[in-house]
Order: C-alpha cells, then sequence, then structure tokens
C-alpha cells in the first residue's frame, strides 16, 4: 500500500483518499476494524461501547418524536478515538439503530439523514479520556442493512485531521462490525 493519508486533506488526493477509503470498508467489512483505521492512515487510540433498548431517551429533535412513535428493538453507541501519523486526533461517533422492521429503518435513515431534525446522542467524547468536543454530524456517513441503520460522525479533537479524511473516516466507521 502507498503512504499513509497525511493529517491535512490537502496532502492526498481525491483519487488516492477513494482508494483508501475503498480498502477500509473492505476491511472494516471482514471485521478487521485495526485494519480499516490503519489503511485510512489512522491508528485507534481507544473506544467505548454503549449498549441499550430504549432510543428515544437517547435522542432529541424529530428523531426522539421518531422513535416515541415507534420504538426501535436496540441501541449500540460506540466512539472511537483516533489519531494520524502527525499526532492529530478526531473521534468517530458510531451509532447503530435495529428498527422492528425493513420499512420503519427506511422511514428512520431518511429522517436522520437530513441536518437539523435531531439525532441520537453520541456517547460523550470525554468518556475516551482525550477531552470533549461537540459532535456536530458535518463529517457524516450513513448506511442501512436490512432492520439496522448504521450512523457516524467525525470530528477533529485536536490538531487538524482534515474534512475530506473525517468525512472518510465517518463513510468507513458504518461497516465496522458490532462492537
Amino acid at each position: 500500500m502507498g503512504g499513509a493519508v497525511s493529517g491535512s486533506a490537502d496532502a492526498v488526493s481525491a483519487r488516492e483518499l477513494t482508494s483508501k477509503k475503498s480498502e477500509s470498508k473492505k476491511a472494516a467489512r471482514s471485521g478487521r476494524p485495526a485494519e480499516a483505521w490503519r489503511r485510512m492512515g489512522l491508528k485507534q487510540l481507544r473506544r467505548r461501547t454503549e449498549r441499550s433498548l430504549e432510543c428515544a431517551a437517547h435522542s432529541f429533535g424529530e428523531v426522539r418524536a421518531h422513535f416515541l412513535r415507534r420504538p426501535c428493538r436496540s441501541l449500540e453507541r460506540t466512539l472511537f478515538g483516533v489519531a494520524d501519523s502527525d499526532g492529530n486526533t478526531a473521534v468517530i461517533s458510531v451509532v447503530r439503530v435495529t428498527a422492528r422492521s425493513r420499512s420503519r429503518a427506511i422511514d428512520f435513515k431518511r429522517l436522520i439523514d437530513e441536518h437539523g431534525t435531531g439525532d441520537v446522542r453520541p456517547l460523550a467524547t470525554s468518556a475516551l479520556g482525550l477531552g470533549g468536543v461537540e459532535v456536530t454530524g458535518y463529517h457524516y456517513g450513513s448506511r442501512r442493512s436490512g432492520s439496522s441503520v448504521v450512523t457516524a460522525e467525525a470530528e477533529n479533537l485536536s490538531g487538524n485531521v482534515g474534512g475530506e479524511l473525517l468525512d472518510a473516516a465517518a463513510e468507513v466507521a458504518t461497516y465496522l462490525p458490532r462492537s
């Protein structure tokens, strides 16, 4: 594999990032998260996961209203701390909602993908012991598989990981296996 993805989005070409993202998704789908991060030029520092059967209690806005009308089957929230080779750090919040049916998952994905409709609260970034940051949803990825919807949001924690790399990391994170 070629050189590592730099912390600066300008230092890597769009073609190279697309290739790294594709290879990272393959590793993630195969259940190899450390390899997925490595292929993105990142190293996992910490990880924390919490599970719940209650989605409404962990959400807000229209998303919460959705869950009050259509309760989920289960919720898994995972938070990753990652770093690039320059020591820049980021957090990636991954939320996996399992709906009670495929059609409810389709409805939920349509709602959650619209910026400003609310969200499932990510785990507090301070839970990783790396410091705190607000997850904004600007570096976002999502996908649906059957009755499950996985969303991921990435944010800089320290330094500058770069927006394009944060976008790609969020997209790849939606393919990571359950914790």
